[in-house]
């Protein structure tokens, strides 16, 4: 800020877009890093069936507003690594519910610990009340994404 003058929001919008792009792309870049054999996408797949404690395909293509297909190739390569295996659902045997594998769940762990240990390298110099602040924009900035203007596009 020059002579205590704000930016114009357009411009902050602007910033924000692009730092955000930025935290993606490092995103994508230690997903890569924890398992190489494992894009961004199929980690997050993964996580959510963990996450969920079993879920099947169509909910995950829902819930990520992603094709099926995308999904079953996805699914298809964390099957083909031992991550995610398919069980009957108890009330419905025809219906086939996703669940993390030993070696998923410990992928998973091995990840969580990774990035854990980098966002306290990043943020080791941060106030608490920095933290405080940036984690309820983090809140607020994602429950806007949850629930959408009527008429806006989902993210």
């Amino acid at each position: 800020m020059i002579g205590g003058a704000q930016p114009p929001r357009e411009a902050s919008v602007d910033v924000i877009q692009r730092e955000l792009t930025a935290f993606a792309r490092r995103a994508r870049a230690a997903a890569a890093r924890v398992h190489p054999e494992l894009p961004l996408v199929s980690y997050t797949l993964l996580a959510h069936i963990e996450e969920q404690r079993g879920c099947r395909a169509t909910d995950l293509a829902a819930h990520y507003l992603l094709d099926k297909s995308t999904v079953s190739r996805q699914i298809a390569g964390l099957e083909k690594l031992g991550f995610v295996e398919r069980r009957p659902a108890p009330e419905d045997h025809r219906v086939q519910v996703l669940h993390p594998t030993e070696a998923g769940t410990k992928v998973l762990a091995a990840a969580q610990t990774s990035r854990m240990a980098a966002f306290q390298q990043r943020l080791e110099d941060w106030s608490a009340e920095d933290l405080a602040r940036f984690a309820a924009y983090l809140l607020h900035y994602n429950s806007a994404a949850t629930n959408p203007a009527p008429g806006t596009p989902p993210n």
